[in-house]
């Protein structure tokens, strides 16, 4: 389910964004900064600041997580079911070693939350669509020419 592209861009992007939804189906989408995958199937995040994010997974364990390359403007959406592996699960400490290594133990979190992927789908900025001849590279001189401070 994931491939060599999709951890590519995991690893390559900043922040990821996870959707939820309550019982009374109120969305919340929440930026996420520590995440990474977790096997072919899996892609775990650090719960840093999450109270809402963790409430609703607890209530709907349907989740969606997004990611891209600002500067190529791709990446991925990822669908699928979440839940929340708490610090006396058996399975926490192996779960937590590769989010401490991306933080090297400078963001405390109290649980993880595992995702197993069940839907995957590309994500391409509308020029890549409208103007098939885009190239990457063209993309990377628009967005530096947007996001030059």
């Amino acid at each position: 389910m994931l491939t060599t592209e999709i951890k590519e861009y995991v690893n390559k992007s900043v922040l990821c964004w996870l959707a939820t939804s309550s019982l009374d189906n109120i969305p919340n989408v929440s930026p996420k900064e520590v995440f990474t995958y977790y096997s072919n199937t899996n892609i775990i995040i650090a719960n840093i600041a999450s109270p809402q994010t963790v409430k609703n997974i607890r209530e709907n364990n349907n989740v969606c997580v997004s990611f891209i390359d600002v500067f190529v403007q791709k990446g991925f959406q990822l669908k699928g079911v979440a839940n929340i592996v708490a610090k006396d699960d058996p399975d926490y400490t192996s779960i937590q070693t590769p989010l401490l290594q991306i933080t090297g133990g400078k963001f405390p979190f109290a649980t993880i939350t595992n995702i197993v992927v069940k839907e995957v789908k590309r994500i391409l900025a509308p020029k890549y669509i409208l103007y098939p001849e885009t190239t990457e590279g063209q993309q990377i001189q628009s967005a530096l020419k947007q996001y030059k401070p």
